[in-house]
């Protein structure tokens, strides 16, 4: 996907940050809004359906978690990747935002070469870690192109790194992928992420398909069984 053809939406209550943030990215070529809540984001969102949104956590009306859990429920943004911009190391936070729905998060504040680092690595990896664009396996059906899911002949919403984790690891039935490998497929090499984002993923994929169709290799990694 080219630059001048990305549509990022940025979502923070801070106009200063709004504007750091603008001028970085739009001077990469990118089509850039902003929105100052949670509010004014979901009705940006929902007319110019945006690529990437750069969320922040803290704001006043609608928090960045609730505005990401509405921005999911959203089925016209089914291919849209959310990252949260948090002042908080804590761990909350970040699982709190995976949670969500969340693809990433970046920590304030913000250093510029490193946030255009990431949106790049981040839009790299817009199409997933595709390799055939269909499979069947049992009552599962994929679809890498359309990022649609089914299951038992329901279509599942799933947001894109739960559809991604799950697209990998049902391509291969009973192979065990190692946490590295799942964290550098589904996630990106260039991307740091924290040690529970595979596991809070798993839960919830699990919660939506069975708990039966994940197993768990202690210190190894997961695979999908049918």
């Amino acid at each position: 996907m080219k630059k001048k053809d990305t549509r990022i939406l940025l979502v923070d209550d801070e106009p200063d940050i709004l504007e750091i943030l603008d001028y970085n990215i739009s001077s990469e070529g990118y089509q850039v809004k902003r929105a100052k809540n949670g509010v004014a984001a979901l009705a940006k969102a929902s007319e110019w359906k945006p690529h990437l949104v750069l969320l922040d956590v803290m704001m006043p009306e609608m928090d960045g978690i609730e505005t990401c859990e509405q921005l999911r429920k959203n089925p016209n943004l089914s291919e849209l990747v959310i990252v949260f911009l948090t002042a908080r190391s804590e761990d909350y936070s970040h699982v709190a935002g995976l949670e969500a729905g969340a693809d990433d998060y970046i920590t304030k504040p913000i250093k510029p070469k490193v946030l255009l680092s990431k949106i790049k690595a981040i839009l790299r990896r817009f199409k997933g870690p595709s390799s055939k664009s269909s499979f069947e396996v049992g009552d599962l059906v994929v679809s890498r192109e359309e990022y649609l899911v089914y299951y038992k002949g329901l279509e599942l919403n799933l947001p894109r790194k739960e559809f991604e984790l799950l697209s990998l690891l049902a391509s291969k039935p009973q192979k065990v992928f190692e946490r590295g490998e799942i964290l550098d497929r589904v996630w990106g090499n260039e991307v740091i992420v924290g040690g529970r984002t595979i596991d809070v993923h798993i839960r919830k994929l699990r919660e939506k398909i069975g708990d039966k169709h994940f197993k768990t290799v202690k210190g190894v990694g997961y695979k999908y069984v049918n």
